[in-house]
């Protein structure tokens, strides 16, 4: 029996393993039915213009004392009639047309025993059909990708009317010729699919940040952990969501928080953001020596320059009297970096921090009067713009205490409620002026999120909004394509 339970306990241990080592997302992104639907008129239009493209080889032959020659054919109205794009479970996207009609028109020449005859031809292919299934995938670089395309397409029949001195005569040609017609026009149905997706949509997929710079401290990675999960309502994409500092970027924190769960449908997307994600960003700014602080001179309040001078008098007298002349500055430095909170109330940052408080005599090293410790709670109100995340901070809780001794902190206290001020007026605008700046979510150009609502779970929150395009998807391939060539030259 014992046997039986080692080696049962044995054969389970990789997956136990495999399963302990998954890295959980720092960030979630589900788009819904809503969202596909908001994408489909989109689509639909980039279809017809990219339909309208085809182009078709010259057609030539003999048919009894027929000859003819087909040439310049143009596409001049696509009517879909019926168009969906959907979630395909498993797959990615199906994009599908049914019993639509396309309207073209080319040029004739024909020799008919000494007549020769030009004109053109107005034809209409109807009963179209395109079953198209974009696969997605996460790519070698962490991005979404258009990995392959599955397409089929059918014309159900196709019609000709001639026009010019012999149109009539000609009629009996139709059937002969519109045969060879829709199966040249059927052929270049799935290519310009194909080219579409592979090539034109991943080429919008390419303006997704993966691993960008945020500023000249930091910078963050959207990589994909896995492919998409695609069900019949949704499609949810899991990204590392984990900011790393520039100057070191293998010095990261490691992911330890819960994986963010989005259970609502409602709305076109959904983005979830765990705790790691917020302290990953604080983690690279504190080892890149950000949360520090010295405040002297004009910066530093004279009502709070006045206590301290009252309050550290003796001690400066002690050290040489002389330096009583001289300012008077405040140091902060974080000892640690700043951990967030994240719970059904909202959000909060604790952060700890040394002040110490120095004497600058001009041209000599500075004189240290005293070290204390500060902490301080702030709530976080977390709000979208467009597709920049953005942070604003309200200080909640403050307090200071000796490094040295109880009786120190006890002499402290006077301070508490001058630095709290100084705390709110000069150092958190300074802050919040930073983080309105926000950081850009993984979402494609031309794409915004509007009218966002924010809840707020246990060790997560998640932004519900509906989708705006400012740019349609051509504008938006064409603007890549363009910005390629130019980084290229």
């Amino acid at each position: 029996m014992m046997a039986s339970c080692m080696v049962s306990i044995l054969f389970l241990f990789p997956l136990i393993a495999t399963m302990s080592a998954e890295e959980p997302p720092g960030c979630k992104i589900r788009i819904t039915n809503r969202g596909l639907e908001m994408l489909k008129y989109e689509t639909q239009k980039f279809v017809v213009e990219e339909l309208s493209n085809i182009t078709m080889p010259e057609m030539k032959g003999k048919e009894g004392h027929f000859q003819y020659t087909i040439k310049e054919v143009k596409i001049n109205e696509l009517n879909l009639t019926y168009a969906d794009l959907a979630f395909q479970p498993g797959l990615g996207l199906l994009f599908k047309v049914q019993n639509s009609s396309i309207a073209l028109s080319f040029q004739r020449h024909i020799l008919y025993w000494l007549f020769y005859d030009t004109g053109a031809i107005n034809a209409s292919a109807e009963g179209v059909n395109i079953h198209t299934v974009l696969h997605t995938t996460r790519d070698e670089l962490g991005r979404l990708k258009i990995s392959n395309i599955t397409c089929d397409a059918s014309i159900a029949k196709m019609k000709m009317k001639f026009t010019g001195t012999l149109g009539r005569v000609y009629d009996f040609l139709a059937t002969f010729l519109t045969t060879g017609m829709r199966f040249l026009l059927n052929q270049q149905i799935c290519p310009v699919m194909n080219h579409a997706g592979l090539v034109l949509i991943n080429t919008l997929l390419e303006t997704i940040p993966v691993r960008t710079e945020v500023d000249n401290y930091v910078g963050i990675d959207y990589s994909l952990l896995s492919d998409p999960l695609v069900t019949s309502r949704s499609l949810d994409m899991d990204f590392r969501g984990m900011f790393f500092e520039l100057g070191n970027e293998s010095n990261t924190l490691v992911n330890s928080a819960i994986n963010p769960i989005v259970r609502e449908y409602d709305r076109m997307v959904y983005l979830a953001l765990s705790e790691y994600f917020f302290d990953s960003g604080l983690y690279s700014y504190y080892k890149a020596g950000i949360f520090q602080m010295n405040i002297t001179n004009e910066h530093m309040p004279k009502d709070l320059e006045m206590l301290l001078r009252t309050t550290y008098f003796g001690i400066i007298m002690m050290i040489n009297p002389a330096l009583v002349e001289y300012p008077i500055s405040l140091q902060l430095e974080l000892n640690s970096a700043p951990k967030t909170t994240v719970k059904t109330s909202g959000v909060t940052v604790a952060i700890t921090a040394i002040v110490t408080v120095m004497v600058l005599p001009p041209g000599k090293a500075p004189v240290q009067l005293s070290s204390m410790t500060m902490e301080a709670k702030f709530n976080a109100k977390v709000s979208m713009k467009g597709k920049r995340l953005a942070v604003h901070a309200d200080l909640r809780r403050f307090k200071i205490y000796s490094n040295q001794s109880a009786l120190e902190s006890l002499a402290l206290i006077p301070l508490q409620v001058p630095l709290k001020t100084m705390l709110q007026i000069s150092i958190v605008p300074i802050i919040n002026n930073w983080t309105k700046r926000g950081v850009a979510i993984p979402l494609a150009d031309g794409m915004d999120f509007i009218e966002e609502v924010v809840e707020y779970h246990n060790g997560y929150l998640i932004i519900g909004a509906n989708l705006h395009f400012s740019k349609g998807l051509r504008e938006m391939i064409e603007r890549k394509i363009q910005a390629d060539a130019e980084n290229a030259i």
